[in-house]
């Protein structure tokens, strides 16, 4: 397969992915039941999501700033934050070019080295891997007797604990492999691995690490609440917990890597985990759509007028 094939199906198949998710999901509940459940939504709920949405962006903006000042760069918070912007909303088309696109955009108004910039990026990703495994964790403590309970449920006691070991050994013998091998694939595990854990070991060395792990909780904080409040703005939602809300979010958020911005895959994921709970189809896939639909509108409008603003300001900065 040529070089540049491959670059277009990496465009095209997650569109078509998102496309047949969409259909799929307009089957389990019909356009005119999801209109109604927009109609009908709590939207005081749905704009405070919103808004806990655009804090955790701005804080992400401003915690920028402590990666870019080691490397003597000190840019421009409204450049930083409409790239930021700018960037989410070119993540809805390409995917995962809104990175580059953020960091080629603060290289164009400020004096800053695209390839450090990048890597700041990169850094930032590392952290945020790290806050997603400590909300994982998180949810298995809280949710600690529903898991173990909806395990048990499908297998015997004896089958889990030995499936378990199992696991664990599995898992052990695909480590040391991984080790130990030399091929391709092992190295770009290792490699991983790898910047992993000097990114977080980078963290730790920052001159206002405690700032940036502060701004770290806290975009993740408001990520959890943009979710968990947009609950009580369904009536058949509102005896969800911040356990249920916690798993919700995890699947959504996984769903997001899967298509462009989670397009289709998004609901799909809320309704998958809240399943487990025993919660309706049609509420907790509307649920999904008005989130997503909720915060794809302020990502659009907000990362629209930052592409639009961006060369404005910085003329009447300059001037």
């Amino acid at each position: 397969m040529s070089i540049t094939l491959k670059k277009y199906l990496k465009i095209i198949l997650p569109i078509l992915l998102g496309v047949f998710l969409m259909w799929f999901s307009l089957q389990q509940v019909s356009f005119h039941e999801l209109l109604g459940y927009f109609k009908n939504a709590n939207y005081t709920w749905v704009g405070l999501g919103v808004l806990f949405g655009i804090l955790s962006h701005l804080s992400r903006a401003y915690r920028w700033k402590y990666l870019l000042e080691p490397l003597g760069y000190r840019v421009d918070f409204w450049n930083s934050v409409m790239s930021v912007f700018s960037g989410y909303l070119i993540n809805y088309t390409i995917p995962r070019a809104g990175e580059v696109a953020r960091a080629s955009l603060l290289t164009t108004y400020e004096e800053v080295e695209f390839e450090k910039v990048f890597g700041t990026i990169v850094a930032e990703r590392m952290a945020d891997l790290l806050m997603m495994l400590v909300v994982i964790s998180m949810t298995l403590f809280i949710q600690f007797d529903f898991i173990s309970s909806f395990f048990m449920g499908k297998f015997q006691s004896q089958n889990l604990g030995v499936g378990l070991v199992l696991l664990l050994l599995a898992f052990g013998a695909f480590a040391f492999l991984v080790f130990k091998s030399s091929s391709k694939w092992a190295i770009k595990i290792k490699h991983f691995v790898n910047g992993l854990v000097q990114g977080v070991l980078s963290i730790t060395r920052m001159e206002n690490k405690w700032a940036f792990m502060g701004h770290t909780v806290f975009i993740w904080v408001m990520y959890i609440l943009m979710f968990y409040v947009v609950t009580f703005a369904v009536d058949e939602l509102r005896g969800v917990t911040i356990g249920m809300a916690l798993l919700g979010f995890i699947s959504a958020s996984f769903s997001i890597a899967a298509t462009n911005a989670g397009i289709g895959a998004y609901p799909l994921a809320v309704f998958a985990a809240f399943s487990l709970y025993g919660l309706e189809k049609a509420p907790s896939l509307a649920f999904g759509w008005i989130t997503w639909a909720s915060q794809t509108f302020m990502l659009v409008l907000l990362g629209g007028l930052s592409l639009i603003l961006l060369p404005i300001y910085n003329r009447l900065k300059n001037n």
